[in-house]
């Protein structure tokens, strides 16, 4: 029965899923002993972040537990290159609305089964509504981050408004939070590239980032077949 039960359990992931998560890894090892060998704290949150993805493209609420996790870990780490954008919006707005994540994915299962949420379908109204706040931000953070002397101060702002389109469509459960997050991953890749000229350490963090691009994009398809399935089955 115990090899069962651990039998059962690995199966809840698939092959591709497995090797995607296992690629991912390697080569998060392998860019952290290439160019940095010194921060494991980055190496740290590189590996929980990447987990969490794998989660998240399941549907399971622990992806968004260890986002939390990842976002603390992350803000310290924009910290020492005064990527001051980066930091305030993993501490003060993805770590936030990771938790209200958490919370909405455990209330929301799909028929009872709390390893997977039911994915939510979003109104025009409400897509509208998310830009405009969404805009809003974007001004915002423009002239707070420039106040602050924050390091490449335009691709920073954007950061800030994609992570936080990604971080409504995740609370809100829509499909489409993965391919926002993609595009911050595109945009953070850019930020951390300029950073590893003058520190090639961060190299490691721009390959970070390279994998959870894979990964989010996984992620986005594996949510469009679990929508049409949920669909099916009601």
């Amino acid at each position: 029965m115990k090899k069962y039960s651990i039998a059962k359990r690995l199966s809840y992931f698939s092959k591709t899923e497995w090797f995607l998560w296992g690629a991912s890894v390697t080569f998060i090892v392998l860019s952290f002993c290439f160019f940095d060998r010194e921060s494991y704290l980055t190496l740290t949150a590189s590996l929980v972040g990447v987990t969490s993805l794998i989660f998240n493209a399941k549907g399971h609420p622990l992806g968004q537990v260890l986002m939390i996790v990842f976002s603390l870990l992350y803000g310290i780490i924009s910290f020492t290159f005064a990527y001051y954008g980066e930091m305030i919006t993993y501490l003060g707005m993805t770590a936030p609305m990771a938790l209200v994540a958490v919370i909405s994915w455990l209330r929301h299962p799909y028929k009872g089964n709390r390893a997977e949420v039911k994915v939510n379908h979003l109104c025009g109204r409400e897509v509208a509504l998310m830009f405009g706040l969404s805009v809003m931000m974007t001004v915002a953070f423009y002239f707070i981050l420039g106040v602050c002397n924050t390091t490449n101060l335009l691709p920073s702002t954007l950061s800030v408004t994609t992570s936080f389109i990604a971080a409504y469509l995740t609370a809100r459960r829509s499909p489409y939070f993965a391919l926002a997050y993609a595009a911050n991953d595109i945009v953070l890749m850019i930020l951390w590239a300029m950073a590893s000229m003058s520190n090639m350490q961060y190299l490691s963090v721009v390959i970070c980032f390279a994998a959870f691009l894979v990964n989010d994009l996984y992620g986005f398809l594996s949510w469009r077949k679990m929508e049409k399935r949920q669909s099916s089955e009601e």
